[in-house]
């Protein structure tokens, strides 16, 4: 039976490519999404191997629900993606506690409770693997970004520990962490500072969501990477 796949955050962005590049290798692909019904829908057209399911994943019911319906129509889960996440610019003494909320559970939380909801069937079924969309950020930390780069270095926490964990039940579990991505994400960025970011990359381009998916793919199919922090940023940062 084909791979089942849950990309979370998946009707934008680098959840969106993601879940393409899979449904064409085969994958059954759940694209789960919160509030972009129309961009959703639009990426069920595109290939038959997509199935949609709305869910805000910073909330555990609703997790639970999307993980049962998962399990209800095909049985198993062979791949997690936590890919869900916002982000906000501002000084951190600026921040309030609404702010550290939103961050903390739409980037943080929301990958604890999808992977901890997933996990008993791929426990049960001694085989699962779990790869962390986090950020560059979560390496080497951003001014005006603290809270983000505190919830992405979380994720990034999360992985090495339950890469330990996990490993004896023949789950795998990694993070990939993007630099500068040419998605939405990105657009209050003027040219201008885009343009100084370049100058910054040793491969003087931003990412695309391709090569954010390409290495999705390898993680899949690769048998003995586990634990992994991997960056790709074009040389941006290197640590």
């Amino acid at each position: 039976m084909k791979k089942v796949v849950i990309v979370t955050g998946a009707s934008r962005g680098i959840g969106r490519k993601i879940a393409i590049e899979l449904a064409k290798e085969d994958y059954i692909v759940v694209a789960n999404y919160n509030k972009s019904e129309e961009q959703a829908q639009k990426l069920k057209q595109e290939n038959d191997n997509i199935e949609i399911y709305k869910a805000d994943v910073s909330k555990r019911e609703e997790v639970r629900k999307m993980i049962e319906f998962v399990i209800n129509k095909y049985k198993k889960i062979d791949v997690v993606i936590n890919n869900a996440g916002i982000s906000e610019s501002s000084l951190f003494i600026d921040a309030t506690d609404s702010i550290w909320e939103k961050m903390i559970n739409n980037n943080l939380y929301s990958a604890y409770c999808v992977t901890q909801e997933a996990l008993p069937i791929m426990l049960h079924r001694k085989k699962g693997c779990i790869i962390n969309i986090s950020s560059v950020w979560g390496m080497v930390g951003g001014a005006c970004e603290t809270i983000y780069s505190i919830a992405k270095a979380g994720m990034d926490g999360m992985t090495k520990a339950l890469a330990k964990e996990l490993g004896p039940s023949n789950i795998r579990v990694n993070s990939i962490a993007p630099g500068i991505i040419d998605t939405d994400m990105n657009k209050n960025l003027t040219e201008e500072e885009i343009n100084r970011i370049k100058e910054e990359i040793p491969l003087e381009r931003i990412g695309k969501t391709s090569d954010i998916a390409k290495c999705i793919k390898w993680l899949i199919e690769d048998e003995y990477t586990t634990g992994q922090i991997i960056s790709i940023n074009g040389g941006w940062v290197i640590v």
